[in-house]
């Protein structure tokens, strides 16, 4: 999953426009615009695509951590210059608040059962014997899941229903 793909699916579930785009990033004093916000979310066969590197997404995902838990004391998080899924899965945990219970209620929404232990390798720190390296099936997974739980295909069909059509 590139992080165009994720940051699309993460706008897509909390249902964020452009400017509450914005609003994530400027939590973590990156100020981005709304052609850049539109560049990363095209498709990739799009002339107009541009790549959402991975320190412009970690500043996204620190500013979703604030958007949803709050401002921190002290200094703003310092954004990685590079992520891999258990960055990414480890971000998204804290932004939602999840516990591991919650975590993998998430997974089996998705139709994924893994372990505690399973899971709990993708939190480990590299150079713990128990680390394990977080997967793509995983992570879109667990994304596909938080759309399930967040934005369930009910909340859609109401959406678009009329006034005078029963959902």
């Amino acid at each position: 999953m590139t992080n165009n793909d994720i940051l699309r699916r993460i706008r897509y579930i909390l249902d964020l426009n452009d400017n509450k785009v914005i609003a994530i990033f400027n939590h973590v004093e990156y100020p981005v615009t709304r052609e850049q916000i539109s560049n990363w979310l095209k498709k990739e066969d799009d002339a107009d695509y541009k790549n959402c590197n991975d320190n412009q997404f970690a500043h996204f995902l620190n500013g979703l951590i604030t958007e949803k838990r709050g401002k921190k004391d002290g200094p703003i998080p310092k954004a990685e210059k590079s992520l891999n899924n258990n960055l990414i899965f480890t971000k998204l945990k804290i932004a939602f608040n999840l516990k591991a219970e919650d975590v993998l209620a998430i997974l089996e929404l998705a139709d994924l059962q893994i372990s505690r232990h399973e899971l709990s390798a993708f939190f480990r720190k590299p150079a713990h014997k128990h680390y394990r390296s977080c997967k793509d099936q995983i992570l879109r997974n667990f994304i596909m899941g938080l759309q399930l739980k967040y934005r369930p295909p009910s909340m859609a069909t109401e959406a678009f229903a009329w006034p005078d059509q029963e959902a």
